[in-house]
């Protein structure tokens, strides 16, 4: 029986590169799962939350919670790491109520980065894809980090033909984006997207990969200033490649 998926679609490629939830669904349903989208979801509250309004994020919370649930799928999946760790974290928010911190516990159990749920759920490695040309992997740091996924997009974009990963000098570093930290300390966030332009314009890749589009809008806003002949792809964009046309 086919995985029944309800698809997150995250902010970020809602508004700003919708061609990620367009390849994410795609992509799921060419590996047999069966994917719905409920159009009343929002946004999971994070900018709010890490702001400190936590009393505010919990309108957006509870929305997204009902939206996400209101389906019966077996699984939640997101192109986002950022995203699924804020979900992830909504029972601490519910504390003070037993029925949103139950549904808030059930959808944390459910939901899964899209690599990950790739990997580890549906056990597949190699997707099909052919990508010529070399490229750089940004491992993004709410993903690596507090999610602790590393090996799975790897294990992705290793598999994909004509594709060579290279490393770079610093990049297990933060971006510089961090959502509010980019706003609040914007001279310290420039510094760091700038150091890490820099060492990926210096390996002399054609892409650079991630798996986070605040991480991606962040440098593919430097690579533009710079004119720099880089193209910015979400994994899920990579993984895409060679079956149609439709990467940015």
């Amino acid at each position: 029986m086919s995985p029944h998926v309800s698809f997150f679609s995250t902010c970020l490629a809602d508004t700003v590169f919708p061609n990620i939830g367009i390849q994410s669904v795609k992509l799921l349903e060419e590996l047999g799962c069966r994917v719905s989208f409920n159009p009343k979801q929002t946004c999971c509250g994070q900018p709010l939350a890490n702001s400190g309004f936590h009393k505010k994020a919990r309108a957006s919370m509870e929305n997204l919670t009902t939206a996400l649930l209101a389906d019966g799928s077996e699984y939640v999946v997101a192109p986002s790491g950022s995203c699924v760790l804020q979900v992830k974290e909504y029972p601490k928010f519910f504390q003070d109520n037993a029925h949103w911190k139950r549904q808030a516990e059930e959808l944390a159990a459910r939901i899964w980065e899209i690599t990950d749920f790739i990997v580890t759920v549906l056990g597949v490695t190699d997707v099909g894809a052919t990508l010529p040309g070399k490229a750089v992997y940004h491992p993004s740091c709410h993903l690596t980090r507090l999610l602790g996924i590393k090996e799975q997009p790897l294990a992705l974009l290793a598999n994909i033909k004509d594709l060579e990963l290279v490393d770079i000098k610093g990049q297990d570093k933060c971006c510089g984006f961090g959502g509010a930290f980019a706003v609040k300390l914007g001279p310290l966030s420039g510094a760091m997207v700038i150091e890490k332009v820099d060492n990926i314009k210096a390996a002399g890749v054609d892409y650079l990969i991630g798996a986070d589009g605040g991480c991606l809008m962040n440098m593919k806003g430097r690579i533009d200033r710079e004119k720099l002949n880089i193209k910015v792809l979400h994994v899920v964009e990579a993984l895409m490649a060679g079956k149609e046309e439709g990467t940015r």
